[in-house]
């Protein structure tokens, strides 16, 4: 699937910043940077993963900046990223 450069979410408390981006590689490679990394990280990255796959993205490159967002929350911006990166709305 053609992706192009997409983000959404902030930096504010309780949020996630998720940044999509074009990859030659295959798979996902997902940078987080958490305040929690510690605690929540692999769980992080695994949501941001499954919700990525749930919407064809298999490949890409993705930055996320967490500021303890919760996961509704982190599966609301991927998704969002990921319609804004693919153009294919998943709420129509």
């Amino acid at each position: 699937m053609e992706i192009k450069d997409a983000y959404a979410g902030t930096l504010e408390s309780g949020d996630i910043f998720i940044r999509i981006m074009p990859s030659d590689k295959e798979g996902l490679n997902i940078d987080l940077d958490s305040s929690v990394m510690y605690q929540f990280g692999n769980q992080i990255k695994k949501v941001i993963k499954e919700t990525l796959e749930q919407q064809g993205i298999t490949s890409a490159e993705v930055k996320a900046t967490d500021k303890g967002a919760l996961d509704c929350t982190i599966r609301a911006r991927v998704t969002a990223a990921a319609v804004r990166a693919t153009g294919k709305d998943v709420w129509a």
